[in-house]
């Protein structure tokens, strides 16, 4: 039986849309962690990507790892020891996007800077990772209205989603809960919410899936 409120490190992952920064605040609520969440509106070149993905997609990228190294750094073992934390970010799925969208030389540059940056980050305890269909993705896309991502388009998430599908097929790094987020809402629904951590309480094995219904 694991207690989700004595995980020291957890991290909720998911395509954008997934809904996984929602989770990772009311979870960070919930069990009195501290919270550490991706800052996309600090990256300047994030719209110019949106708007001209081949020709801003490296200073975007760039910008996401020295900006994600830099806070996984910050995370101190006494921290993780007395209070825990939640992010909404996993370190090790940057090159996930950087395989998306950059060029073979762009990618190799960046693959020398990750190599050469890539920081001893603690292993988290638990990764929550959020599934949804690129076209449920989309409608929360354009629900929530942020202006820099209007130009995100519904193939781009179509071989984002993929590529997560790829990454966690093969990801042992920590254990991982795969939740199916269709027709799950943790942020307005309590009982949603409640069903998630009792799943996390009833973990057995290292990979487990979740989804409405199970």
């Amino acid at each position: 039986m694991v207690r989700p409120e004595l995980l020291r490190y957890l991290v909720v992952e998911g395509p954008i849309g997934a809904g996984k920064t929602s989770l990772a605040r009311r979870l960070s609520e919930r069990l009195g962690k501290e919270l550490m969440l991706e800052q996309p509106d600090a990256n300047p070149f994030l719209p110019k990507f949106y708007a001209d993905p081949r020709r801003h997609a490296l200073p975007t990228q760039l910008f996401f790892l020295f900006q994600r190294i830099h806070q996984v750094g910050e995370l101190k073992q006494i921290d993780l020891f007395e209070r825990g934390t939640v992010a909404d970010f996993l370190l090790d799925k940057d090159p996930l996007f950087a395989r998306l969208t950059l060029s073979d030389d762009e990618l190799h540059l960046y693959r020398q800077v990750y190599d050469h940056l890539m920081p001893q980050a603690p292993a988290p305890d638990l990764v929550i990772y959020l599934q949804a269909s690129p076209q449920r993705l989309m409608e929360r896309v354009r629900r929530r209205n942020v202006p820099y991502e209007r130009g995100v388009s519904e193939a781009y998430l179509v071989r984002l989603a993929e590529e997560y599908r790829r990454f966690f097929h093969q990801f042992e790094a920590a254990p991982l809960l795969i939740v199916n987020s269709e027709r799950l809402n943790f942020v307005d629904d309590d009982t949603d919410f409640d069903l998630l951590l009792r799943r996390i309480t009833e973990m057995r094995g290292p990979r487990e899936h979740f989804s409405r219904g199970e």
